[in-house]
């Protein structure tokens, strides 16, 4: 039996200790006595993911045989299957601001819809991207109004790609047509902008010397809220807590390593795990916690980056990424190149199921998150931009209907997308890029 009072727990609570703060997911303490029977009308808050994928795919290996449910996956999306029934994918979407074909126009109109303008030089200009559309209307409840990251220290700058700026390249999220957000790739610097409460770097370091992780501090504060809290809810907190405390962990085993390889991947920051998987996890990871905790409802994360050489020998593949997809056709480079596509859906797909199985209000996160995941090229041997591999997952609170294959007789706008899933987060918009319209039956009625 549930005992309702008139009193319930702000939803920005925070356990407190020197240098961290910690919020805490969504608990029962913290439904209004009103609703506490009910909790659907509470569970309101609704968030936006978004998840880059470069360089295109196999698309005989991608599209699902299904024509309308994903009853039968695809080799490449076979990973999904556990979450199927919370997943839709689209056939035959296109980015037409992305032409006249390159790999910075992919990276940079994926979530702008927007046409780069051309320039190797800091004059840029393109629009903001429908993450950032979002933060301004759902973000500014939150510590972080979004969260940007990456797998890939950006440091190339000039000019890039066909004459475009390398701007256009090294970020997928603008907050206006001149500012782009630079992505994070560490994952220690993204756990203390999390949870720690600022300072400089040199003064975070020095803390955390002295007592080796954030959450020590907060043992204090810790006893002192559970005491008030339920059984089910003290059982909620610590699991979230030993969630941090184990990617903590995790970033500390990535640190000490690197001391012991002196010759790390350039592209990889120094200090994160020597496996691009375990890196992708514990990014992946930082995501669900920061969703968790409710510290940002948007994120943006670009899992490798274009024209990225980066080679895959856990999974068989000792050849640079960007030139196998510059495959000439060549059946063993494709297929080499459609195993780099599974790998990184299956990344995907084990995020997905960790959002599946942590528990919010009456279903789970993964009910309260819409996460779209794609890429600006489709066939990445000719650069070309239609029949985009696009994956929508989650977002069951919102209405969103999942084992579905939504094929198109005709390209249609990535902005419709994007239009659609803006709308639902309250963000009310006549147009977005080139959209045309919204995307029909995305969302069920939502019983009240």
């Amino acid at each position: 039996m549930r005992f309702i009072t008139k009193k319930s727990l702000p939803r920005r609570t925070f356990l407190k200790g020197a240098g961290a703060s910690f919020a805490l997911p969504l608990l029962d303490a913290m439904v209004p006595a009103a609703t506490a029977l009910n909790k659907s009308p509470a569970m309101g808050v609704r968030r936006l993911g978004y998840v880059f994928m470069p360089m295109g795919c196999d698309q005989s290996r991608w599209t699902p045989e299904s024509e309308k449910t994903l009853d039968k996956l695809s080799p490449i999306l076979d990973s999904l299957e556990p979450v199927k029934d919370n997943t839709t994918i689209f056939t035959n979407m296109e980015l037409k601001p992305a032409y006249p074909g390159s790999h910075a126009t992919s990276n940079s109109s994926f979530l702008s819809a927007a046409k780069a303008k051309v320039t190797e030089s800091t004059d840029y200009y393109l629009g903001t991207t429908a993450d950032q559309v979002a933060a301004k209307q759902i973000g500014q409840q939150t510590q972080l109004p979004s969260l940007e990251l990456a797998m890939d220290l950006l440091q190339i700058v000039g000019q890039c790609d066909n004459g475009y700026a390398c701007v256009y390249q090294n970020n997928l999220s603008w907050s206006s047509p001149t500012t782009p957000l630079p992505a994070e790739a560490h994952p220690r610097i993204v756990f203390e902008n999390l949870f720690g409460e600022g300072g400089t770097p040199d003064e975070r370091r020095a803390a955390l010397r002295k007592r080796a992780s954030l959450l020590d501090s907060i043992g204090d504060e810790m006893n002192r809220l559970t005491r008030d809290l339920g059984a089910g809810d003290r059982a909620r907190v610590s699991e979230y807590l030993d969630s941090i405390r184990e990617v903590e962990r995790r970033i500390q085993q990535a640190e000490s390593d690197t001391k012991d390889n002196p010759l790390p991947d350039l592209d990889r920051p120094m200090g994160v795990p020597a496996s691009y998987a375990d890196h992708a996890r514990l990014m992946f990871d930082l995501q669900l916690l920061a969703f968790q905790g409710d510290i940002t409802r948007v994120t943006t994360f670009q899992i490798a980056r274009e024209t990225s050489n980066r080679c895959y020998p856990e999974i068989g593949v000792p050849d640079p990424h960007h030139p196998l997809s510059h495959h000439g056709d060549n059946p063993d480079k494709i297929a080499r190149m459609a195993k780099i596509n599974a790998f990184h859906v299956s990344l995907f797909a084990e995020y997905l199921e960790k959002l599946q199985n942590t528990p919010e209000g009456d279903g789970s996160l993964l009910d309260h998150v819409m996460l779209l995941y794609g890429s600006g090229i489709g066939n990445p041997n000719v650069h070309d931009h239609t029949n985009l591999p696009i994956i929508l997952a989650g977002g069951a609170s919102a209405g969103l209907k999942g084992n579905r294959h939504l094929r198109y007789d005709k390209p249609t706008p990535l902005a419709n997308l994007h239009l659609s899933l803006l709308d639902k987060v309250g963000v009310q918009l006549d147009s977005f890029g080139d959209s045309n319209g919204m995307i029909d039956g995305l969302f069920e009625p939502l019983s009240l």
